[in-house]
């Protein structure tokens, strides 16, 4: 009969037990998950941070927290993870009463991007094991990925052997209150430009030369549509960073940057577009919009959205273009851009060390730019 006492009361306190932990496991129980940083550059290290903190007296002696999140966010301790589509964790944590636990995740960012983690599951157990409580937390953890800038010292280089005339005057635009002479009307001269007492002295069409003065904005433009059955992703992102080196160099310099592209933001679902500005903050909000560039999705048609921006404003603002392909309706765009006399140049990204076969009405504006060594 003692036995089947102590059989009896051994039997209540395990299903005391369960029940007690079915019914408080959770409560005041804290589990946070975030980045310990906002942003890290391609190759850099980034850290995660697990803080688990149990308010009350009841021990949990098995806690797993499970998360997932992009498999290009490379972590260090492969342990209870896995990867297919996404990297899987699991970490499993033991935690006792009034007892708080932080664990520091290392991984690195294999490539650019923006990076979540909006929901973690928690699993726990009785002291015995007996049964598993489960339950979703939703979070709101986020990092990006900057595109490592490309060498700028390579592409100021190659600025300068592009085209000497365009880089000398890279700092200039015209003054609208210095004037400078006449010459002769061309086909894309401004009608208000126009000397109507000369053209009237002469019988044929004057207009006025301005003089210059120092440049005040430069509009970095990026076209990375990729129509191939075997798709240029290494050229595409090539581009981006030289986008994103472009934009330093200028603002480095002081002067104002525009950017605009054809890529689609993975948050606003519309191409980028960020207006001049000036600042570490808009070289901040640059980096930003090209980390959230999905190239899984197709890019935006490049002609339809930006043609009427290029035409329009200053002709002589400064435009670098960046693009990887050369479709018909981008090299047409850029010769019609051309006939305008407006200084521009096209960065023109490869896969190979190898000279490509260039349009002939546009090869000396284009810089080759080959992978890194």
């Amino acid at each position: 009969m003692k036995i089947l006492g102590i059989g009896l009361i051994g039997f209540f306190l395990l299903v005391f037990q369960k029940f007690v932990y079915e019914k408080l496991w959770y409560r005041h129980l804290s589990v946070h998950i975030g980045f310990a940083q906002d942003h890290i550059f391609e190759g850099e290290q980034g850290e995660l941070k697990e803080r688990i903190e149990n308010r009350k007296w009841l021990p949990l002696a098995m806690l797993k927290v499970k998360f997932k999140t992009d498999k290009r966010l490379h972590f260090d301790n492969h342990k209870g993870s896995r990867t297919t589509d996404q990297y899987y964790r699991n970490d499993v944590f033991r935690i006792g009463g009034g007892e708080k636990v932080t664990r520091t995740l290392k991984f690195i960012g294999v490539r650019r991007g923006y990076y979540t983690i909006n929901e973690i599951d928690l699993v726990a157990s009785d002291l015995f094991f007996l049964d598993q409580m489960i339950s979703e937390q939703q979070i709101s953890a986020e990092i990006y990925v900057y595109p490592r800038p490309y060498d700028s010292n390579k592409l100021y280089q190659s600025l300068i052997q592009l085209n000497g005339e365009i880089l000398s005057k890279r700092h200039l635009l015209e003054d609208p209150f210095e004037y400078r002479g006449i010459r002769e009307y061309q086909p894309y001269d401004d009608m208000r430009r126009i000397n109507w007492k000369a053209t009237a002295k002469t019988g044929a069409l004057k207009v006025n030369e301005k003089n210059y003065t120092s440049l005040k904005n430069v509009r970095i433009f990026f076209n990375i549509q990729d129509d191939n059955i075997l798709k240029k992703e290494d050229c595409v992102e090539i581009s981006l960073r030289i986008v994103a080196s472009l934009c330093a160099f200028f603002l480095r310099q002081g002067i104002q940057v525009s950017c605009y592209g054809n890529g689609v933001d993975i948050v606003t679902h519309q191409p980028v577009s960020i207006g001049s500005k000036g600042g570490q903050g808009q070289m901040d909000a640059i980096y930003r919009a090209l980390a959230r560039v999905d190239i899984e999705q197709p890019a935006a048609d490049f002609a339809k959205i930006y043609e009427e921006k290029l035409f329009c404003g200053d002709s002589g603002v400064f435009s670098c273009f960046v693009a990887p392909n050369q479709y018909d309706d981008f090299v047409n765009l850029l010769e019609r851009y051309r006939d305008t006399r407006r200084p521009f140049i096209w960065f023109y990204p490869v896969s190979q060390h190898r000279q490509p076969k260039l349009p002939p009405a546009l090869a000396k504006f284009i810089t080759v730019v080959y992978p890194e060594v």
